[in-house]
């Protein structure tokens, strides 16, 4: 089932998206929002289930979707916990920076907590006022749970996955030092993310779900040319399981709570840092990962961030190409431009 919001008040309208993308049905009669839908997701979720069966046998009233009338899925949350699932990424970050890696990152998740009052949509620009700032792009995957009790062990976790989706956690790179050195994390640095056009239940997903894990190329486009095609299965130390039980170690989390992976990163197949899909690698999920494979090799990074005028693209296709959570594709402009 594949559920989606489209743009209406804060909170998106709720409907029910054909398995293609090509066609919606409202599901404004089960639940206005799908912030309702997951606060009742017991008696919601067959009626969801049922419409989403009608909507493929074109027994439903329905329209065309086009992901461009697309909130992100929750157009706002409750809460919004990020994790650096692949440690690979974090660690070659860390190196770039001179600070040293923690043996500790390898057995216990990294985690921050974004602002979650307002998410961009998935063909929103990318609002930035200072190019200075290091404007940067983060391919990422992203649950929505239900409730999560405290304490909550890694299966139930993993039983409280309700969707997945897709992300771009923009970042302002050059941000990220001065916060960190006051030993208080991120909050500046971390501006409004940018969700896929559609969240898709783990069911069907078919094999692509293993695990607590999404399996796939995660394909990042940057102004029209292949970036990165890292697969979201492999190099993931934590699984969302463990993701969701870090977060629920001291509190509860209420349905509507989403989690992310952190940026996908795949090694090289000789163990080290990726390389560029020009040289016959897999490429990056952000340009802070080039940049920094480009400092250690070459002892500078020539890959810049983002400026005003790049269109970022972050998609995973099936099988037979077709696109499975929409596309997110944002352009970085000036705000109120």
């Amino acid at each position: 089932m594949k559920l989606a919001s489209l743009k209406s008040g804060r909170d998106g309208r709720l409907v029910v998206v054909s398995s293609d993308l090509a066609w919606y049905a409202t599901a404004e009669a089960i639940a206005p929002t799908l912030q309702a839908a997951l606060d009742d997701w017991e008696r919601c979720e067959p009626l969801l289930r049922g419409l989403a069966e009608s909507l493929e046998n074109g027994s439903v009233p329905r329209e065309r979707f086009h992901e461009h009338d697309a909130a992100s899925p929750l157009p706002r949350a409750y809460q919004w916990a990020d994790g650096s699932a692949y440690v690979n990424h974090v660690a070659l970050v860390r190196q770039a920076r001179a600070a040293e890696m923690p043996a500790s990152f390898w057995t216990d998740p990294l985690m921050y907590q974004g602002g979650s009052d307002g998410f961009l949509g998935p063909r929103d620009p990318i609002p930035l006022n200072d190019e200075a700032w290091g404007c940067d792009l983060e391919g990422e995957i992203a649950v929505i749970t239900g409730d999560v009790p405290l304490g909550a062990g890694r299966d139930e976790a993993l039983a409280a996955i309700r969707l997945v989706m897709l992300v771009n956690d923009v970042s302002l790179r050059n941000l990220i030092p001065g916060e960190l050195s006051k030993g208080f994390g991120f909050f500046q640095a971390k501006p409004a993310s940018a969700f896929s056009p559609v969240a898709v239940t783990p069911s069907a997903l078919g094999e692509r779900w293993k695990d607590g894990k999404l399996h796939g190329a995660l394909e990042v486009e940057l102004n029209g040319k292949s970036f990165g095609q890292a697969d979201a299965g492999v190099d993931m130390t934590f699984d969302f399981g463990t993701l969701i039980a870090h977060a629920a170690k001291t509190r509860a989390l209420g349905a509507g709570t989403i989690i992310g992976s952190g940026t996908v990163s795949n090694r090289d197949s000789d163990g080290g840092p990726g390389k560029p899909i020009s040289q016959g690698g897999l490429g990056y999920s952000c340009i802070a990962e080039v940049r920094t494979v480009e400092t250690l090799l070459a002892g500078e990074a020539k890959t810049p961030f983002l400026t005003h005028g790049d269109t970022v693209r972050i998609e995973m296709r099936d099988e037979k190409r077709h696109s499975i959570f929409g596309a997110i594709e944002q352009q970085v402009a000036v705000p109120g431009q």
